[in-house]
Formats: structure tokens, C-alpha cells, sequence
């Protein structure tokens, strides 16, 4: 409950901070950073955050130049529970709006849940709970509605369980049984399931 109270807190707190530090620009890394945070990319220059009062920064935001010359925040890195780790990633588009974000929920360094928008609706979730930090199971957004699940149930890369929604309730699914990544057989909720290798309904 206190691990839900302290994330719960600091996403409802985005842009408060007690004190900030500019840093110069450094070389850049890898799309997901390493625990500790506070280095920019090319281009960017980092403000940190100090939101518990602790001496210590828990929110690194970096911002680019604009077109108009302007401050634009291109990314945030939040730790959420003041372990010294990143627990949070947050990437904006263009327009500085929410691309992407991305929970550690376990606080072991890993990504557990990534979501991805487009012009401020959800678009898709991604779980990737367990000790690999890789997606298994992705859902999939239309108009804020759940529309498909796909699924790697056996860890190999490929998605070898589809469920497709309609009104908030499954209305088929369809199943991998040779570890091709090729639909085998369907089932719906209205008929009998379908004969195997019977061809994919249209999306």
C-alpha cells in the first residue's frame, strides 16, 4: 500500500520542484537509461528536482530548442520511491505532448508497463512483468477502447495468442499451436470454434 501511495503521489506532482540545476549537454544512451538518472542526450539539457525536500533529485526533466527558440521538455525520468533508481520514463512528441511512458512497478530496474499515445489517447499497453523487462503481452487502444490483445505466452518472440474485443467483451480469438506466428485456429463467443488453419478474420 505505502509502494501505491508514493507512485500515486508523485505522477499526480509533474512539474513542482524545490530546487534545479542545469547541467551541460553529454553524450547520449540508450533508449531505456540506466538506473541512475540526470545525463542528456545530444541537445538536451537536464533540470533537476528535488520534490521530497531529501537533498537529493527524484525528477530529471530534459528539454530541447524549439523552433520558435523556446524550451520544449522532450523527456522526464522519475524516482518514484527514493531508492536512487528510475522507476518512471516519460518520452513527448514534437509537440510536446506525452508519446510514451514507461513504469518500473516492482522497482527492480526493469520495465513492467509501457504506454504509448497518439494525440493524447491511449494507443497501446505493453506488460512486460517478469525478470526480462520484454514485452509478452500487449493491448491495443482504439478511441479509448480496448480493440485486441495479442500475446507470447511461451517467451520465444512471437505472438501466438490474438483476442479481438467488441463492446468490452471478447469476440474471437485466435491461437498459435506450431510456434510459427501464424494464426492455427480461431474460436469466437457467437459459433463453434473455427476448423484449424481456417483464414484470419478481417481486422
Amino acid at each position: 500500500m505505502r509502494r501505491i501511495a508514493v507512485v500515486a503521489a508523485l505522477l499526480l506532482c509533474t512539474a513542482c520542484g524545490s530546487k534545479q540545476k542545469v547541467l551541460p549537454p553529454a553524450p547520449g544512451r540508450e533508449d531505456m537509461p540506466a538506473a541512475v538518472g540526470g545525463t542528456p542526450r545530444p541537445g538536451e539539457t537536464v533540470h533537476e528536482y528535488d520534490l521530497n525536500h531529501d537533498g537529493h533529485p527524484d525528477v530529471w526533466s530534459y528539454t530541447v530548442s524549439g523552433a520558435d527558440g523556446k524550451e520544449v521538455v522532450a523527456r522526464k525520468e522519475k524516482d518514484l520511491n527514493n531508492d536512487g533508481k528510475i522507476d518512471s520514463w516519460e518520452e513527448n512528441g514534437p509537440g510536446g505532448t506525452v508519446a510514451k511512458l514507461t513504469y518500473d512497478m516492482d522497482f527492480d530496474g526493469k520495465p513492467d508497463v509501457t504506454l504509448y499515445f497518439e494525440k493524447d489517447q491511449l494507443v497501446r499497453k505493453d506488460y512486460a512483468f517478469g525478470f526480462d523487462g520484454v514485452p509478452h503481452s500487449s493491448n491495443y487502444y482504439e478511441k479509448n477502447k480496448l480493440v485486441r490483445k495479442e500475446r507470447d505466452g511461451n517467451g520465444d518472440g512471437k505472438v501466438d495468442t490474438w483476442e479481438y474485443w467488441e463492446n468490452g467483451e471478447v469476440d474471437r480469438v485466435g491461437v498459435d499451436l506450431d510456434g510459427d506466428g501464424q494464426v492455427d485456429r480461431w474460436e469466437t463467443r457467437k459459433t463453434a470454434p473455427a476448423p484449424e488453419g481456417a483464414a484470419a478474420p478481417k481486422r
